[in-house]
Formats: C-alpha cells, structure tokens, sequence
C-alpha cells in the first residue's frame, strides 16, 4: 500500500479522491489551509502560506509519501475580479504547483499527479474527440495557467528525476457540486424553460468518483509513469440529453425549448456572453484512450448512474 499526499484534500475531488484512496487500504495525508474539514482517517497538514511559498520549510519531519495528487488550484471564475487575471491565475496554478513538486522531490516522493484540466488544451474539439497531443490553444486565464503548470512540472520533472503525470479532466459533476452544473439542476428543479431542445453538440464530462478512481490509479500504477491523461465518462451526452436525464433522476420535467444554436450564438454576442455561450453549445469531447489501454482504466461507475447519484443529493437538500 502507498502513502499519498493530497493537496486540496477538502475540495470538491479532494473529498472523493481521499475516499477512494482509505478504501482502497491507501494511508492518506490532507494538505490544506483550514482544519477540521477532511475525510475521516485523513491525516491533516496545514499550511496557510500563499501559494505554497512555505511548503518546504514545514514539510513534517516524520512526513514520507509515495506520491503527491497536486489538487489545490485558483479555479475558473465567472466573475473575475482581479486586474490581472493571468498573474493571479499563474501565482497559485503555476508557482505554487511548482513549489509543492520541488518540495516532494527534495523530501523522497517519486511521483507528482498534476490534476490539469481540458481548458489546457482548448474549449471546442475541432470536429473530433480531443488527443492528449493535439496543440494546446487555451482561450482564459485559467486555462493558459494550466498549460503552464503543465509544461513547467513536466520540465522540472525531467531534469529533477521526479515522476510527473498529468491529468485532464473536463467537467466534473457529482454531490456536492457547484457553478453551471449545480445552476443547470436548480432551472430544471424550479422549472425553467431552458432553450437547448435543439442543441446536438456533445460533451465530455466525469463523474466526481470516476475522476477520483482515475487520479488513484495514476497515483501508484508504474505504467502512468511520465503519461498525460485524458479521463472521462463513457457517455458524452449532448446538453439536452443531459438535462432529460437530470430532469429523470430530480423527478421533474424538463422544460427544453427548441431554439437554433445561430440564435443563441447571437445572443451570447449581442449579450457579451459569446464565451458562456459557446462552452453550453458547442461540443468538447475527450478521446481517452490512451488511459484505458495504458492502465487498462475503465470509468466504474456509468453517466446515468452518476446523475442519479447527484440528483439523489440535490433533492436531499431541497
């Protein structure tokens, strides 16, 4: 069994990767800035630095991991408020993940798991499943932060001797889930109308314990060594099949519309949301098969079965 290092440990995937690594017998350590909010069995490491600025000083004495699952991140915002978002994005993102590598490497950890993301790589799939090869093109702060997180780790990687594996995930969904995903759920719940009948783009999208069952397996299977990943779901709905299937499992009926995708571009333009627009219609999916023929990864759990598990917990709160 190994020990691994969780950074962001009480987040959204932190909470489901720290799950599934305690039973699957894994030891678990948290880094996080605020006790009191971790997995039962999780050990607790507190660092309040900025960005992880301390993080080698305070590593614990007694403290030997295997391999660190690099989570802690400045996430996508929809309403940014700093005046320079790119050094905002790149001060937590891209240093502060550097940081935390270079101060496993100097304490014995073998391998580092940098949860990226697809926005690294493009918000549209040009016409076909996205390769883990395909030219980065990010179009937000956020996004050209992860590259650059990416680029940096794998270099540092190579000339350190530390094992850097990437991951991309795109939207992820589950309990406890927040912004569009957790907005989509409450318009359906209230019985909105939503003008997406006629939106036909798919999407990738993963589930909150796929995701954690992929970041266990690239934390201790030898063959992830040095890999990027893309990882998804099986199913890539469109919008309006997701919705339906979301509007199943809430027990409600979806109220979809039949509005052409030209007129909801127009009005993502003559609105200023082309941006907001463009992710809700136009279709990103992920080809994920180096993953599954290089760790033999298979998603555990289906699409259905994860929206019926994230409506189970919506409606346990309405």
């Amino acid at each position: 069994m190994s020990h691994v290092l969780v950074t962001g440990a009480n987040g959204f995937v932190g909470h489901a990767l720290c799950r599934a690594l305690l039973d699957a017998g894994h030891t678990v350590t948290g880094l996080v800035r605020r006790a009191g909010q971790l997995e039962k069995d999780v050990n607790e490491w507190i660092d309040v630095s900025a960005d992880f600025t301390g993080v080698d000083a305070a590593w614990p004495v007694a403290l030997q991991v295997d391999c660190v699952v690099h989570l802690a991140a400045r996430v996508h915002v929809m309403r940014e408020e700093s005046a320079d978002p790119d050094a905002a994005f790149r001060a937590t993102n891209v240093d502060g993940a550097l940081r935390v590598a270079q101060a496993a490497r100097r304490h014995g950890v073998s391998r580092f798991v940098f949860v990226s993301s697809v926005k690294a790589l493009a918000e549209g799939d040009r016409g076909r499943p996205l390769s883990e090869d395909d030219t980065p093109m990010p179009q937000d702060a956020y996004g050209r932060s992860k590259l650059a997180a990416e680029q940096l780790l794998s270099g540092y990687g190579t000339q350190s001797g530390l094992d850097v594996v990437i991951v991309r995930p795109p939207l992820v969904y589950g309990p406890q889930v927040r912004a569009n995903f957790l907005r989509l759920m409450d318009a359906i719940w209230k019985g909105v109308p939503l003008p997406l009948a006629s939106v036909d783009a798919r999407r990738s999208l993963i589930y909150v314990d796929n995701l954690a069952d992929a970041l266990m397996h690239c934390a201790i299977d030898p063959r992830a060594a040095g890999q990027c990943f893309h990882v998804a779901d099986s199913a890539s709905p469109t919008v309006a099949e997701l919705a339906r299937s979301l509007a199943k499992h809430l027990q409600k009926t979806a109220r979809l519309l039949p509005v052409p995708p030209a007129l909801l571009r127009l009005a993502g333009r003559l609105t200023g949301r082309s941006a907001q627009v463009d992710r809700l219609i136009g279709a990103l999916q992920l080809d994920t098969a180096r993953i599954r023929t290089t760790l033999g990864w298979q998603p555990p759990y289906s699409t259905d079965e994860g929206l019926a598990e994230t409506a189970r917990w919506y409606r346990s709160t309405h």
